[in-house]
């Protein structure tokens, strides 16, 4: 198989799945079910996630005039994304039905997004990065207003997009300035041209600038303004995809950039990552003590997991790179079902929004308010949970590294953050019951659904109890990227080559 078919082999089929969802849709009779399309596209993603899987036993594969790389670290990444594409096409089959004609769109729109975001984790190349960026911002964008005639929704579409076009132009004069810096928009050559260049105030604040641009989709503060009423507005299957897997590709690229492209600054990059890190945790948290609308808590709570996410770049290159990818798979997994079973219990029209309209879901929906608790309580961080073993990678990485009082924010937030998510916990299990409760119009949760959920959790449990599988891959895909980053440095400058790591590839 050719190199450059091998390295994009998910995103072409996830692409060609996508197309043939688009041509499939107007053969349809008009208002008939579309679920034979989110079908096909459950097929695809599975095939998507095997081919990811057939892509690790060949290595490190470089493709396109070296523009894209498939490593470990690429294809952990890849298994993020496929996951959460996944379970959240399995929540949204019967998501539309009756509702909406057109949801073979939606289901298209999220292949199409997904070939977007996993371009973005396998591309050493900024400009590659960028297509891929917009891949996905677009599908997005389109996805917030899936809801026609709401005024929520076209809101959310409008201030995501003029955001995010904002946001991208901070991340393309960023790329523009590395040019003018080093030379190239390869992130190995900016790496190397780093050590010569002229003008090293310049390549800092091109690197200021990405920062700025990818801050605004991780919703890092003070770039998060957007998150609240865009996670309002849009559907709910839609912010469990937007909060997890395009979060997961800009995090890949801020590791690509920051510890294998910019690794000479840092000492400097990491105290902006600190400052960052300690204000999304603090912004995220207490802005969600301040929310009754569920979907808004949930936001202001990703801000603050961003935070946490972020304290990884403040440790050594190899803790940091392995205990951010972790710490991304975590999240993913619990944030993601806990969006699929708000989507269960919202239904589209969303009926139930506020925390009071949970009053009593542990009486009338037992299994998906055990469920939902569930995750919750990973997201707290309470131990036997993804979420506790993720936060105690992620400061353990950065308390190795020095970082002692960053590790003490955190774990302030991480108390702070147990008010807001015990107040849902309540609601759904101490207050009593009503007739009255629009809980009352809950309709059973359909199989496809079922199964999503139970994937989401059978995840999270497992990344908590059982975690060196995942740990062993996170540490095995940190030593692929420093192992590809010595190669690259040693091609460059041979004779002044200092990274020599022994490593097994087996």
């Amino acid at each position: 198989m050719s190199p450059n078919v091998l390295a994009l082999l998910p995103e072409l089929i996830l692409t060609l799945v996508g197309v043939l969802v688009m041509l499939a849709e107007p053969c349809l009779k008009p208002g008939s079910s579309r679920k034979p399309l989110g079908w096909l596209a459950i097929a695809g993603t599975v095939a998507a996630l095997a081919a990811s899987w057939y892509q690790i036993q060949f290595g490190t594969v470089h493709a396109f005039s070296g523009t894209i790389q498939i490593d470990a670290f690429s294809v952990l990444f890849h298994f993020v994304i496929g996951s959460v594409v996944l379970v959240t096409l399995l929540g949204s089959l019967d998501y539309f039905e009756g509702n909406a004609s057109h949801a073979g769109e939606y289901f298209a729109l999220t292949l199409f997004g997904a070939v977007g975001m996993m371009l973005m984790t396998c591309s050493v190349e900024l400009l590659m990065v960028f297509v891929g960026l917009e891949i996905s911002s677009i599908s997005t964008y389109i996805m917030c207003g899936f809801r026609k005639g709401q005024a929520t929704g076209t809101e959310s579409s409008i201030k995501y997009f003029l955001l995010g076009s904002f946001a991208t132009a901070f991340f393309l004069y960023g790329v523009a300035l590395a040019f003018g810096a080093t030379g190239s928009t390869n992130i190995y050559a900016i790496a190397h041209g780093l050590e010569t260049t002229a003008t090293p105030a310049l390549a800092f604040t091109a690197l200021a600038l990405i920062l700025i641009g990818l801050g605004f989709k991780v919703s890092a503060a003070p770039f998060h303004v957007w998150t609240p009423d865009v996670y309002q507005g849009a559907p709910a299957p839609v912010v469990g995809l937007m909060s997890t897997a395009p979060k997961a590709a800009a995090f890949a690229v801020l590791l690509r950039i920051t510890f294998t492209g910019f690794p000479t600054y840092q000492h400097r990059w990491a105290i902006m990552m600190w400052v960052l890190a300690a204000l999304s945790m603090t912004v995220g948290n207490l802005g969600a003590l301040l929310q009754r609308d569920v979907k808004r808590m949930l936001a202001y709570s990703s801000i603050a997991h961003a935070g946490y996410l972020l304290v990884a770049f403040t440790a050594f290159p190899f803790d940091g790179i392995a205990a951010a990818c972790f710490y991304t798979a975590t999240y993913a997994a619990m944030n993601v079902g806990a969006f699929a079973v708000v989507t269960q219990i919202a239904g589209y029209d969303e009926r139930a929004r506020s925390i009071d309209d949970y009053t009593g879901l542990g009486q009338k929906r037992p299994y998906l308010a055990a469920l939902l608790s569930f995750f919750l309580l990973s997201l707290i961080g309470i131990p036997f949970t993804g979420g506790f073993f993720g936060k105690f990678y992620v400061f353990s990485a950065a308390i190795h590294g020095g970082n002692v009082w960053l590790a003490v924010i955190g774990l302030l937030n991480s108390g702070v953050a147990c008010f807001y998510y015990l107040r849902l916990l309540a609601a759904i299990y101490t207050r009593p019951g009503s007739e009255s409760t629009r809980l009352n119009q809950l309709r059973r949760i359909s199989v496809p659904a079922a199964i999503g959920i139970a994937l989401a959790a059978v995840a999270t449990g497992a990344l908590g109890i059982l975690p060196s599988g995942a740990v062993s891959f996170a540490e095995y895909a940190s030593h692929s990227t420093l192992i590809e980053q010595g190669r690259q440095e040693c091609a460059a400058s041979p004779d002044s080559c200092h990274l020599q790591l022994q490593f097994d590839e087996k």
